[in-house]
């Protein structure tokens, strides 16, 4: 198994040996090493492989010499700003908390945000003993989001994992996280970083698009939520609901002869707001006979499969769902480029991966494809027939594309999506995911390959597109 050491180590020459050393001894191998003076100069991540047992010694050795706790003396100063209620005596508990830190308040200044009940107090701190600082945010954490505006950069020789940490509690609060959570979302976000570091991408730009991706999934929560809805009438018994949320997969409802078939689901963040709009479209939701289909595996697409008895996919789909089950990750996390990403979506979402009995196959094998693009199978819903073709992977591995030649109607998952009449917001947040990934697609050859070969299945005619993401396209071939 593997596990993944936030350390605090001294600036000084060997520092790295020390710890390496310690780890070896214990014949540990080290996976994965990142340590990033520009963003922090005294957290280093170490990833190690070894049995249970070795990992919780080389937890043990790595306290003994100080570098699973900071042991620097200097003093500072931080600038911090808590967010909180604000109702009579919100404010006491982070008063006492400080005091308990024996921090002294060197400025206060509180202000109201208007409307929304809550009230940002900004508070200086002298600091005598810099080691309790990283403690001393997390616990505040627990009692409000806490931002950490300004601290002693000159002096800073404490421990600068704060950096992280403020980091993830700013993430973790506007998503309402465990602290198992946060802790993930600092593994992952180091990792993001050293990866597009390696590509030559700024650490800061780095963590900058993270947490606007982030504040992009928690702003459009609650009353916030309005998805673009459309209705189509296909014929006199068809009828097709687009539901487009500003972050995330659309959700298509195809509704045929009494019978709900949902493309894709979304984030699992939007629960409970999917949940209300499907409500006031069908009103019947609870009893009626409905099904989910999922174009392909991504956690934007597969947030809320559990509402629905019945998941139909590929083969490969489902291999990479129950591999989340199992495994703890799919298809996506297999491309060490994506994984990072994929992991942190699924952390900030709260996504759970489905019961394995709910996923039924109607097309492909676990074998990889010769052709961009070929059938491989057949799906009747009501009165429609659509064959099935499957991709070979340019976006993700079991990606499928649904087409119906009676009503000249094509389900095309990410394959195809229709950009240029994104909303202005949907055009913001898919801006994110290019730059974490540095491209959403597995193999972006391919994947232009599987749009080309898509227009020769569909052939002439005038074709309805339902897409992953933005709004549906009359194209005529």
């Amino acid at each position: 198994m593997k596990k993944t050491y936030v350390t605090t180590m001294p600036d000084h020459v060997g520092a790295f040996l020390k710890a390496s050393r310690c780890i070896a001894a214990l014949g540990i191998n080290i996976t994965r090493v990142s340590y990033n003076k520009a963003v922090d100069m005294h957290t280093l991540f170490i990833e190690a492989e070894g049995t249970s047992e070795q990992l919780d010694q080389a937890s043990q050795r790595l306290k003994e010499i100080g570098y699973l706790q900071s042991n620097r003396s200097a003093g500072t100063v931080m600038l911090l700003e808590f967010k909180l209620q604000d109702i009579p005596g919100s404010v006491t508990a982070v008063l006492e908390l400080i005091q308990q830190f024996q921090f002294n308040i060197s400025y206060i200044s509180s202000q109201e945000e208007g409307g929304s009940g809550y009230q940002h107090f900004k508070m200086g701190l002298l600091v005598e003993d810099p080691e309790q600082i990283s403690v001393f945010v997390q616990e505040a954490s627990k009692l409000c989001s806490v931002r950490v505006i300004h601290y002693d950069k000159i002096q800073r020789t404490y421990d600068n994992s704060i950096f992280y940490i403020s980091f993830a509690n700013e993430l973790a609060a506007q998503m309402e996280l465990s602290e198992e959570d946060r802790g993930e979302l600092v593994i992952q976000s180091n990792l993001v970083m050293q990866l597009l570091d390696e590509h030559g991408g700024s650490p800061y730009k780095t963590f900058e698009v993270i947490g606007k991706f982030g504040e992009a999934l928690a702003r459009y929560r609650g009353d916030v939520f309005a998805p673009r809805i459309t209705r189509h009438r296909m014929d006199g018994s068809t009828t097709i609901l687009l539901l487009e949320p500003p972050c995330g997969s659309n959700t298509t409802i195809l509704c045929n002869s009494g019978r709900y078939l949902f493309v894709d689901t979304g984030y699992a963040c939007y629960r409970q707001e999917m949940l209300d709009y499907f409500h006031a479209l069908l009103p019947d939701f609870d009893t009626c006979d409905k099904a989910a289909l999922v174009t392909h595996a991504d956690v934007d697409h597969c947030g809320l499969l559990d509402l629905f008895p019945v998941v139909f996919l590929s083969q490969k789909s489902r291999d990479s769902l129950v591999m989340e089950s199992t495994a703890g990750g799919g298809f996506r996390e297999e491309n060490p480029l994506h994984a990072p990403y994929a992991r942190i979506c699924k952390t900030l979402t709260s996504y759970c991966p489905p019961d394995p009995k709910r996923l039924q196959v109607i097309a492909g094998t676990s074998e990889p494809l010769t052709q961009p693009l070929e059938r491989t199978g057949d799906f009747l819903f009501g009165s429609l027939s659509f064959e099935v073709y499957e991709g070979a992977g340019g976006h993700l591995p079991g990606e499928i594309v649904l087409v119906e030649r009676r009503l000249h109607l094509a389900f095309t998952g990410d394959i195809y999506v229709n950009i240029k009449e994104f909303t202005r917001e949907q055009t913001v947040y898919n801006r994110y995911a290019p730059y974490l990934m540095t491209s959403v697609d597995t193999d972006p050859k391919l994947a232009a390959r599987e749009r080309e070969a898509l227009w020769e299945v569909l052939g002439e005619g005038t074709w309805t597109i339902f897409g992953g993401h933005g709004l549906n396209k009359e194209l005529t071939l």
